[in-house]
């Protein structure tokens, strides 16, 4: 039922936002050098690493670190880079994720393929076995701010409560979170 769900989801989505994606995508051509698309290699559900898009919002010679750990952020970031993550249109591209099977819409955030520490406390509490989402429990409740023992008990009691009506609510608070761009770092 939820693979189904995303499918719809997705294919409903996509058609309402295909001229803004493909907007997004000309900006990000045009005030940076470098591809419209960043593919970032994530952890994906039992610890599979896949390729997951999101449109470009840092230089193209920047790390392939989790940006809390860059020097300085701010300096990576392109001219649009900031309204990027802030309008959370960077995530845009992960549709295709989720109608590929990798992502779903809702579940643990995929870890980056280097977040060992992450992907030892969700393998540690069995949160490994779900398909990560575009958003989720731990994303609603403080996103970039949270330390990772928080974010993956946030994830454990998703796992435990998981069901249609919470994907509901969760992608409901996304969506109002989204509007208020509230609790994005940089």
């Amino acid at each position: 039922m939820k693979r189904l769900f995303d499918l719809i989801l997705a294919l409903v989505v996509l058609s309402i936002l295909l001229l803004p994606i493909l907007i997004v995508a000309v900006f990000v051509r045009l005030t940076s050098m470098g591809p419209a698309l960043y593919w970032s290699d994530r952890v994906g559900q039992h610890n599979i690493v896949f390729r997951m898009p999101k449109f470009r919002s840092m230089k193209i010679d920047t790390p392939a670190i989790a940006t809390h750990l860059l020097p300085d952020p701010e300096s990576v970031l392109t001219p649009i880079g900031n309204f990027l993550r802030k309008s959370s249109l960077d995530e845009l591209p992960q549709i295709w994720s989720i109608l590929k099977g990798d992502m779903s819409f809702v579940g643990p955030r995929p870890a980056l393929f280097n977040q060992d520490d992450l992907m030892v406390l969700r393998t540690g509490k069995g949160v490994h076995v779900l398909m990560p989402g575009l958003t989720g429990w731990a994303q609603i409740n403080g996103r970039d701010e949270l330390p990772i023992p928080e974010k993956v008990a946030l994830d454990v009691e998703y796992k435990e409560k998981q069901s249609f009506m919470f994907d509901l609510k969760i992608l409901w608070l996304t969506f109002l979170k989204v509007i208020k761009r509230d609790g994005v770092s940089h």
